[in-house]
C-alpha cells in the first residue's frame, strides 16, 4: 500500500490534484460572493472536479484502456465519496472545531483547504482501481 504512494504516478497525481485544489479552493471564494458557504463548497468542488478529471486523464492515467465516459462516470462515482468528506470536515471544521480552539480568523479559507486536502489518499486509490483502471 505504501508503494502505491511512493510512484511517480502519485506525484503526478499530487500536482494534478494540487492545481485542481487551487480552482476549487479560489471558485469557493468567488462562489461565495453570490451563495452561502455550504452552497458555495459544493460548487466550488464541482468545478474543481472537472478540472482535476481532465488533467488526470491527460497527464497521470495515460494508460487507462476504458472510454472516456466510462472513466467520467466511474470520476463521478470517486469523487461523490471524497465531496462528502470534504464538505463534512469543512462543515464541521467552520462551524464547531476552529471557534472551540478561538480560531476566528480565515475560518471559511481553513475549513475549506483542510477539507479539500483530506480525501487526497482515497481518491487516488479509487481512481487508480476503478475510474483510469
Amino acid at each position: 500500500m505504501i508503494q502505491q504512494f511512493m510512484s511517480r504516478q502519485f506525484l503526478a497525481f499530487m500536482i494534478t490534484g494540487g492545481l485542481a485544489a487551487a480552482v476549487n479552493f479560489a471558485s469557493r471564494i468567488l462562489y461565495n460572493q453570490w451563495v452561502a458557504f455550504s452552497s458555495a463548497v459544493i460548487l466550488a468542488y464541482l468545478t474543481g472536479m472537472i478540472t482535476a478529471f481532465l488533467l488526470a486523464r491527460t497527464f497521470v492515467f495515460t494508460d487507462a484502456s476504458q472510454s472516456v465516459k466510462r472513466s467520467a462516470t466511474l470520476f463521478v462515482l470517486v469523487n461523490a465519496v471524497a465531496v462528502l468528506q470534504t464538505w463534512g470536515i469543512s462543515m464541521l471544521l467552520a462551524y464547531y472545531v476552529l471557534g472551540w480552539v478561538d480560531i476566528t480568523r480565515f475560518v471559511p479559507e481553513i475549513a475549506h483547504a483542510v477539507g479539500v486536502a483530506v480525501p487526497v489518499f482515497t481518491s487516488y486509490i479509487g481512481h487508480k482501481r476503478w475510474s483510469f483502471k
